[in-house]
């Protein structure tokens, strides 16, 4: 609703720009403009016109609009301060052209500097074609190895690259709004490491631009309120790489062959739950698989570092896993809820989709 009422913004603005034009060059009586215009002011109302449509069917297609909004807002408050009596309030249109303007610069920022990241994540992956076996699962715990033959890995490709999408709501504390989000992420195995970006609405209007990341053993959390305004950024800290650590440690169950990996050492616990401990880069963290007869896993849990009220510490971190499907013949949790089980009571704070998954295609969407 509000790209549209922006794009209707830009072109009733772009529009008005002709009475200008018209004015200069005789066409029409035009009464609303008491001043009158040269022929070489009235050829710049007619550009500045054309500025604002191109403006407006490059929003609406998502791509850099403000390169020519930016200079059309220019030129248009120019020409009004030369009419200022007549046109004066078309100086509101253009200041909320250069602050959305603003915005979708910020964010078309915020995208690049991910991608570069993205590409140098996925640059590490070296992965051979190399196809799993039945005698590869033999030093798993059984449990593991029932996963892995119900997954589909088996005779399979090892998974080496994975890039998904995801859609879902988050809280940012017990208690509040419900925000709806959408989000891309990027996993690479041999080297384990992962970059997530979302778009979080926090209210109509306004959002929230996320990024984590996991690369060379080290976490980091970046949020920005419109992509302009850094609300969180944090990263390197033994807690984040912990945390972190134990992020791509719960989500191996979108990428089943990870458990196969040499960082990971698994422990039985009983028929239906597994224990993992993942070290890498100096870092090690613990968490337990669960899973239900059909060798479906269900569900992770760890202790992980939080943030509450302002203090960091130590809480018991739930993923539930809710459904399962296949993606490219591998089936995985597809839909699933974060817990923090907290003194306090049960946090629920984040439920997600996945919509998209695929695998060992080392390149970003298009």
């Amino acid at each position: 609703m509000i790209r549209a009422l922006f794009s209707l913004l830009l072109l009733v603005h772009g529009l008005i720009h002709l009475m200008g034009f018209a004015k200069a060059f005789g066409y029409g009586h035009i009464t609303q403009l008491s001043h009158s215009i040269s022929r070489p002011a009235g050829v710049l109302w007619f550009v500045t016109a054309m500025l604002f449509l191109v403006a407006a069917a490059l929003y609406l297609l998502r791509k850099e609009w403000w390169l020519i909004g930016f200079p059309a807002a220019l030129l248009s408050q120019l020409l009004i301060i030369s009419v200022w009596q007549d046109a004066r309030f078309g100086t509101i249109a253009n200041c909320l052209v250069l602050a959305v303007g603003l915005v979708s610069l910020a964010d078309w920022t915020f995208d690049r500097k991910v991608a570069k990241e993205v590409t140098a994540l996925l640059a590490v992956n070296k992965g051979n074609a190399i196809t799993v076996t039945p005698e590869m699962l033999a030093p798993l715990p059984p449990v593991v190895q029932k996963w892995l033959l119900r997954s589909g890995a088996v005779g399979k490709e090892l998974i080496h690259t994975v890039r998904l999408k995801q859609k879902g709501e988050m809280l940012t504390k017990p208690g509040g709004r419900w925000m709806d989000f959408e989000a891309t992420q990027y996993v690479v195995v041999d080297q384990p490491g992962f970059n997530w970006q979302t778009k979080v609405q926090a209210m109509p209007g306004v959002f929230l631009s996320g990024r984590d990341k996991y690369a060379n053993g080290q976490g980091e959390m970046l949020i920005k309120l419109l992509s302009l305004k850094e609300v969180v950024h944090a990263g390197g800290t033994e807690q984040m790489n912990q945390g972190t650590l134990l992020r791509f440690l719960g989500e191996t169950c979108w990428f089943p062959t990870a458990a196969l990996s040499d960082y990971i050492k698994w422990e039985p616990l009983d028929s239906r739950s597994a224990r993992a401990t993942m070290t890498y880069r100096g870092v090690t963290a613990t968490g337990d698989f669960f899973f239900n007869e059909e060798g479906d896993v269900t569900g992770f849990e760890a202790m992980r570092y939080g943030d509450f009220n302002g203090k960091t510490s130590l809480e018991k971190w739930h993923i539930e896993n809710k459904s399962h499907r296949e993606f490219e013949g591998i089936r995985i949790p597809y839909q699933n809820e974060v817990t923090w089980k907290l003194k306090t009571g049960d946090f629920t704070w984040l439920k997600l989709e996945l919509t998209e998954v695929q695998y060992n295609r080392a390149a970003m969407f298009e």
